[in-house]
């Protein structure tokens, strides 16, 4: 497993968006509907919205594996006691490989150097990544269900001491 994990710039929000659309797909197409996926990514997953999401205060993590981005994972403080991950996605043709649990290692790390003890994600109820956090010691601390323009963000609210 030879990757790479660094800061993304501005500029790479093309990279960003790339990834976010085939992983949402890949990731999403037997969860919600066509609808739902093409307004969440024309919402959040544009280069535009990218680059405003970072001036927003997420900082986005690309990891590569050699000369290819096939990650990514945002990541911001939140009530100086939780470091959030907002978005942690990956190419399906990279998952198995390790790369998801070295992002979320990744981001312990940067808790740590930020003097925060706990990760904190939303995960889709019915996504299997959530069995993955489970098996990288995250902990489900609440079941919510989030009103968004018009659809219903039915997601786990996960936490990780580090």
């Amino acid at each position: 497993m030879s990757y790479t994990i660094r800061k993304a710039l501005p500029a790479e929000a093309d990279i960003i968006h790339h990834i976010g659309n085939a992983a949402y797909y890949a990731t999403y197409s037997d969860i919600l509907s066509r609808e739902q996926i093409v307004f969440m990514l024309n919402r959040s997953y544009t280069p535009d919205a990218i680059r405003d999401t970072m001036s927003g205060g997420q900082d986005f993590y690309l990891l590569w594996e050699g000369e290819e981005a096939v990650g990514f994972i945002a990541i911001q403080v939140k009530d100086k006691c939780l470091l959030r991950i907002e978005k942690l996605y990956l190419l399906a043709s990279c998952q198995g490989k390790g790369y998801g649990a070295a992002l979320i290692q990744f981001a312990a790390e940067e808790a740590r150097k930020r003097r925060v003890d706990t990760l904190e994600l939303n995960v889709n109820r019915g996504n299997k990544a959530y069995y993955f956090y489970l098996k990288q010691g995250f902990e489900v601390v609440q079941e919510i269900d989030i009103p968004y323009f018009g659809f219903i963000l039915d997601d786990y609210v996960m936490q990780k001491k580090v």
